[in-house]
């Protein structure tokens, strides 16, 4: 049928039209097994065998679904997809198999060949939500994600993807049957550009936690550092994520802005690196200068930590700086804290033992007398102290 016929009215059916129409199906179904009998019977004897092997394969769904132990595995999506194959798409598909081999007439050809493709679509459209579904239970469910974020969206993420994809196999049941659907596409997808400009907010935080959830940028738990924010990951939500401070309070953002922020996921880390500005007196000798980075790496894994480096860095205001760069054996905060600590009083008992001087910053100020003159900061004379004073010793 053409775009053509398909646009033309429809003529009106009158009873004895339909009952004509069913009087020349009755004749041609009854002279083609007159004449094909022996064809029909086998045919209807391999259809039978084939129906039987389909059955039999459905039957498999339910037990490859039951190895999985938490019935989100792999096999237990393909079991439950294999297990919604319907009977009609089984009966249907067999009899497409074998329908040449009977050599129907054209009108039962044509009949056993609409309802197989009308089958076969929608069966299509119910395995594919099956495995999209699956999908996505599977990826929620995947190690700390367990019952958490889309899992308290499953409803709304059914119903969206049941209406795309059986809209989906409608479209291509109606354009098989010959029906010009540009105009259903188009209105199709007005409607959908209307919706989603009318929701784009909440699909785009919908789709960034899809993206949270398949891409793992971070999972619950984790500790991650956004901008100039730290904090624990402690719910991953459908429109937005809760971080628990470092300060013990909780922040919530969009997923949408989360994600368009550079993350640091500290947990991912298999070490923590420290850097310590150091600095000693500028009457340090050259010699021990160039001891400097032996000492720190000494004092570093005598603490138990990793070395990098060490070296000078800048000559300050009031010291010679360095600085010292080691890493922890953990991703741990709290190891990293506690090693800093210790390696600094290390450092200042190793200095203290090595006559090193870390120097205080210090600043002298002078007073002009009102001739120019500088007036010193200190007397002329040491004056004798209270007591000598008063005895006049």
């Amino acid at each position: 049928m053409t775009a053509k016929n398909s646009t033309a009215p429809i003529a009106k059916l009158s009873g004895e039209d339909v009952q004509e129409q069913f009087r020349t199906f009755w004749v041609s179904s009854i002279d083609w097994f007159s004449a094909h009998w022996l064809q029909i019977v086998i045919a209807l004897a391999i259809g039978a065998v084939i129906a039987t092997v389909l059955f039999w394969l459905r039957g498999l769904g339910p037990r490859l679904a039951g190895r999985s132990k938490s019935g989100m595995g792999w096999s237990a999506i393909l079991g439950r997809a294999i297990q919604r194959t319907g009977t009609f798409f089984i009966v249907m598909a067999s009899a497409q198999l074998v329908a040449g081999y009977a050599d129907p007439p054209e009108i039962v050809a044509k009949t056993i060949n609409f309802l197989f493709t009308l089958a076969a679509v929608f069966q299509a459209a119910i395995w594919a939500r099956e495995l999209i579904l699956g999908a996505i239970e599977h990826r929620t469910h995947a190690e700390n994600y367990s019952g958490e974020a889309l899992m308290n969206a499953m409803g709304l993420i059914r119903l969206l993807v049941t209406i795309i994809v059986f809209a989906i196999a409608l479209v291509v049941v109606l354009d098989n049957l010959g029906v010009n659907v540009t105009g259903l596409v188009a209105g199709l997808g007005v409607g959908g550009i209307a919706i989603g400009l009318a929701a784009q907010g909440i699909f785009a935080d919908l789709f960034a936690a899809l993206a949270i959830i398949f891409d793992r940028p971070f999972r619950r738990g984790d500790s991650i550092t956004y901008d100039s924010s730290s904090g624990s990951v402690e719910e991953i939500g459908l429109k937005s994520t809760r971080i628990r401070g470092i300060d013990g309070e909780q922040r919530i953002i969009s997923n949408r802005n989360l994600l368009d922020k550079e993350i640091i996921n500290n947990t991912q880390r298999d070490r923590r690196r420290t850097k310590l500005a150091i600095g000693v007196a500028y009457e340090t000798d050259r010699d021990t200068l160039a001891r400097l980075p032996q000492i720190f790496q000494e004092e570093v894994e005598r603490a138990g930590m990793i070395f990098v480096r060490a070296g000078f860095v800048a000559f300050g205001g009031s010291s010679i700086d360095f600085e010292l760069q080691f890493d922890s054996p953990s991703a741990d905060y709290e190891t990293s804290y506690r090693a800093r600590h210790a390696v600094g009083l290390a450092i200042h008992r190793r200095f203290d033992a090595e006559n090193i001087s870390i120097p205080f910053p210090t600043q002298t100020n002078y007073t002009a007398a009102p001739d120019g003159s500088l007036i010193m900061p200190y007397p002329d004379a040491p004056r004798p102290p209270a007591d000598q004073a008063r005895t006049g010793g």
